[in-house]
C-alpha cells in the first residue's frame, strides 16, 4: 500500500457536486493499493498512522497523534499512486490492484479506523470522480509505503 498522508485543518471529497466526507482538524489520507498487497500490510499502516506523532505540543514540537489532539481522519481512494510513468507520456496502472481487491483494502483500513479508535472517520467514494479539497497544515506530507 502506498499512502499520501496530509495533515490538515480542513479536508472534504464531494461526488457529482454532493459532499460525502467532511473532517476538521485531522488527517487526510490518499490511499492506493498494490495489487500484491495483503491484509497485514494494511492494519501494519493503519496502527501506524494512529500513532504517528505528525501534531504540534504545547512547545511546538511534532509530538502527539491524531489520537492524542482528539483529531479526524478522511480516507480517500487513490489508485493512480500506483502510476506508472517510466515509458512514454500516459502513466499505465498495471501495479495498482484490480478494483475488487483494492476496494476491499480501502474499506477494511476505514473499519480498522472505527473499530481502533473512538475518531470520526470519514471517506471518500471508491471507484467514483471525486474533487477533494484541502487545506494541509504545516505543511505536513508524508509518503508512506508498506
Amino acid at each position: 500500500m502506498k499512502i499520501v498522508l496530509q495533515r490538515v485543518s480542513q479536508a472534504s471529497v464531494s461526488v457529482q457536486e454532493e459532499r460525502v466526507g467532511s473532517i476538521n482538524h485531522g488527517l487526510m489520507l490518499l490511499v492506493g493499493v498494490h495489487e500484491d498487497d495483503t491484509e497485514e500490510q494494511m492494519k501494519w499502516l493503519a496502527e501506524k498512522i494512529l500513532k504517528l506523532r505528525v501534531f504540534d505540543d504545547e512547545n511546538g514540537k511534532m509530538n502527539l497523534s491524531v489520537q492524542d489532539v482528539e483529531g479526524e481522519i478522511l480516507v480517500v481512494p487513490q489508485f493512480t499512486l500506483y502510476g506508472d510513468y517510466e515509458q512514454g507520456n500516459r502513466p499505465s496502472y498495471f501495479e495498482a490492484a484490480g478494483p475488487e481487491k483494492a476496494e476491499k483494502l480501502y474499506k477494511d483500513m476505514i473499519r480498522y479506523f472505527k473499530k481502533h479508535s473512538d475518531l470520526n472517520i470519514e471517506a471518500g467514494q471508491f471507484g467514483a470522480y471525486m474533487d477533494v479539497q484541502f487545506h494541509n497544515d504545516g505543511p505536513v506530507t508524508l509518503v508512506m509505503e508498506r
